[in-house]
C-alpha cells in the first residue's frame, strides 16, 4: 500500500527518496508493507504545538505517532476487516528536534526512519 511523505518544515534539509527507501526496508522488515503509513515532518515550533494539544506537555519531541487502530498493543498487528483499514496510522517527526540531538557523525536520517517507524508498531 501507499506511503506517504510531506516534508512540512523548511529548517532542515530532507531528501526524500533515501528516507523512503529506509522506511520501505524497515516496513518490509517488519511484515507491514501491504499497510498505508503516513510521515509528516515538522519543525520544533509544530511538533510542539502537537505535543500541547494531543499530550498535554508543551516542548517540542522527536516523534509523535497517531495509530489509525487505536486498541492495539505494542508490536500487535491490526486484522483489517475492509481495505480502508488496511492503516498503521501517521507519524510526526520533529525533524529539527531529532536534528539537534543526533551527534555530528550520525545520519540522521537513520534516526528518523528507526524512531517513526518503532514508534507507530
Amino acid at each position: 500500500m501507499s506511503l506517504v511523505i510531506r516534508n512540512l518544515q523548511r529548517v532542515i534539509p530532507i531528501r526524500r527518496a533515501p528516507l523512503r527507501s529506509k522506511i520501505e526496508i524497515v516496513r518490509r522488515i517488519l511484515g507491514v508493507q501491504k499497510f498505508d503509513l503516513g510521515i509528516i515532518c515538522v519543525d520544533n515550533k509544530n511538533i510542539q504545538h502537537i505535543n500541547r494539544i494531543y499530550r498535554g506537555r508543551n516542548v517540542p519531541t522527536d516523534v509523535l505517532s497517531f495509530p489509525f487502530h487505536e486498541h492495539l498493543k505494542a508490536g500487535e498487528f491490526p486484522l483489517p476487516e475492509f481495505p480502508d483499514d488496511y492503516n498503521l496510522g501517521d507519524i510526526f517527526l520533529g525533524v529539527e528536534y531529532i536534528f539537534h540531538q543526533c551527534k555530528e557523525d550520525e545520519d540522521y536520517n537513520d534516526v528518523l526512519t528507526v524512531s517513526g517507524d518503532a514508534e507507530i508498531i
